[in-house]
């Protein structure tokens, strides 16, 4: 494997037959990088992601994952190179929550072998680290979907990949899973693990990414430390809205929100017409 990039995309343009998402991307991640993909509902961050899982074909340009062509990578060697969290997984038999984890052990058997103890004494300590070990023996579908997100990012850990592809893997936890996620992300990073994840919480992306990638528009609008992509001018356009970032004196953290987007007047007559309080004739 290539010791200097993990991944590299040249002139990449992602996309479906007929509609083109994202034109000319070029970017390289080196190993150990955290790598935040950031960017508005819709602008294109699962598709890019699939393409540099290889779920998805690059509609131009190439992706290379060590150095290789990612269409030349076999898929059980794919998968023991980059574990993927999708945003949505679809569970449609009662596989319990140990039986989904087991999954994970998958590329690493031939067909004709059962998993062993090892496999399952990793399956127990990636269910521990999530908190949903006491929750081994109940069928996925009986739990909440923040439950389920942890259940899956437990199977993905059990690939024990040296590169994570994670989609909006804090989406449906509580306050303290996401913050834990992200710092063990950072812990995965800093003992050489390469992760990518797609993140809406921009405050958390901004404490513990090394690097963001500020999707928008149909393209890379930036790519750098979160002091150089979280700013006020960059995220008002990547968002189409008018954001502000300011520092909160007491973490040290960014403080990210966003100014009114419809005139003060305009808003209260919707809220009229929303509330019953304006009659069908247009007057309060």
């Amino acid at each position: 494997m290539s010791e200097e990039f993990v991944f590299e995309a040249e002139h990449l343009t992602v996309g479906y037959p007929g509609r083109l998402v994202l034109h000319d991307l070029s970017f390289s991640v080196r190993p150990g990088e955290l790598v935040g993909i950031i960017g508005a509902n819709g602008a294109g961050k699962s598709t890019l992601m699939k393409t540099l899982r290889g779920m998805l074909a690059a509609q131009e340009g190439s992706v290379r994952l060590y150095g290789r062509k990612i269409r030349d990578i076999p898929g059980r060697e794919l998968a023991r190179l980059a574990g993927y969290l999708q945003q949505q997984t679809a569970v449609p038999f009662a596989y319990t929550v140990r039986d989904i984890v087991m999954t994970g052990r998958y590329p690493y058997l031939s067909w004709w072998q059962q998993a062993g103890e090892r496999d399952r004494q990793l399956a127990e300590v990636c269910l521990a680290y999530v908190g949903m070990a006491d929750q081994a023996n109940r069928p996925l579908q009986e739990l909440s979907g923040g439950q389920r997100q942890r259940v899956l990012l437990a199977k993905v850990l059990a690939q024990q990949t040296p590169v994570l592809l994670l989609d909006e893997p804090a989406a449906g936890l509580d306050l303290m899973y996401q913050e834990e996620l992200f710092r063990f992300c950072r812990s995965l990073c800093a003992a050489g693990r390469t992760v990518m994840l797609i993140a809406h919480e921009l405050s958390l992306a901004d404490r513990f990414c090394s690097r963001l990638l500020l999707i928008g528009q149909g393209g890379l609008i930036a790519d750098g430390t979160p002091r150089e992509v979280m700013t006020e001018p960059l995220l008002s356009r990547a968002f189409s809205a008018d954001i502000r970032v300011s520092v909160n004196p007491l973490t040290g953290h960014a403080d990210i929100y966003t100014q009114p987007g419809q005139p003060a007047a305009d808003r209260e007559k919707l809220l009229r017409q929303i509330t019953g309080r304006e009659g069908s004739d247009g007057r309060a």
